[in-house]
């Protein structure tokens, strides 16, 4: 019997995609990006949150989906990958719901046209949702993340 899990679940575009919630440090509303020069095009800059500097990327770019313009529903996921704080750009933040491990199946080789190494898999909810769940660890390699750590500094 596999584990209960609480997720976060958000939206881009149609689909709908999900990170554990232990992952997860807060869910904020979109705020002033401040522009980093020479990084990745996904790496839309750096917030100032509650006196911290957190680098925020749009998941749509970082997936190679159309990017479109911040509305009222538009949220940052803030999350901690290894020693990082991150922000992800989303449409929105929908709600938090438990789904079982056993539940998650591997996901096929592109999923609304992302590439498979950046999902964990994708789970069936109790109401018969599925959902993308995101390997975070693939979402930012290794060289983005040391990036991603200078432009905290």
């Amino acid at each position: 019997m596999g584990e209960e899990i609480k997720v976060i679940v958000f939206a881009l575009g149609e689909e709908e995609y999900g990170i554990e919630v232990e992952k997860v440090k807060t869910v904020e509303r979109m705020m002033p990006i401040t522009r980093v020069p020479k990084t990745m095009p996904f790496v839309k800059g750096v917030v100032n949150l509650r006196g911290v500097v957190v680098p925020v990327i749009d998941l749509r770019g970082r997936f190679g989906l159309v990017e479109v313009e911040a509305t009222d529903a538009t949220r940052i996921i803030i999350v901690n990958s290894g020693e990082l704080e991150v922000g992800f750009i989303v449409d929105q933040a929908n709600d938090v719901t438990d789904i079982n491990s056993d539940d998650i199946e591997l996901p096929p080789e592109v999923v609304g046209g992302i590439q498979a190494k950046y999902l964990r898999g994708v789970a069936k909810t109790d109401g018969g949702r599925l959902l993308v769940m995101l390997n975070l660890s693939e979402v930012l390699n290794k060289a983005e993340l040391v990036q991603l750590e200078q432009m905290e500094a």
